[in-house]
């Protein structure tokens, strides 16, 4: 049985095409994750790995600076545990970016770390990135 994440981050005094154009830069990609290679492009059916190769996928959908859905897989899953599909809707208030996280069908074994891994590894390293800047 697969598992859903949903999470609602707010970056005050951010607009939202910058994060959505830090997310699908390489370059920034592993600035914000800590120095961990990255290989991404703002480029529908585009292949990407982030995480030093622990994650990868596809760009199913991009709509710049509104949307971004990947099939994501991590390389620990079972080699039979579907992808799952990973979703960021971008909403502009006033000077604050809202990201809507929507990650789906994640393997029971893994929900946990998942869920606590975008708190850690993205929200928070991002916030920082974002105010050293």
């Amino acid at each position: 049985m697969a598992k859903t994440i949903t999470q609602k981050v707010i970056f005050k005094g951010t607009a939202v095409a910058k994060l959505y154009s830090m997310y699908l830069d390489s370059k920034h990609h592993v600035a914000l994750t800590g120095g961990h290679k990255a290989k991404i492009a703002a480029t529908a059916g585009d292949k990407f790995s982030a995480w030093d190769g622990h994650i990868i996928g596809r760009n199913l959908q991009l709509l710049k600076n509104k949307l971004i859905v990947q099939a994501w897989h991590g390389s620990d899953w079972d080699k039979t545990d579907a992808d799952s599909t990973f979703i960021m809707l971008f909403e502009q208030k006033g000077k604050d970016a809202v990201i809507h996280m929507t990650h789906a069908n994640i393997p029971d074994a893994h929900v946990a770390g998942i869920k606590k891994g975008w708190t850690d590894c993205y929200w928070t390293p991002w916030k920082a990135y974002l105010a050293s800047k």
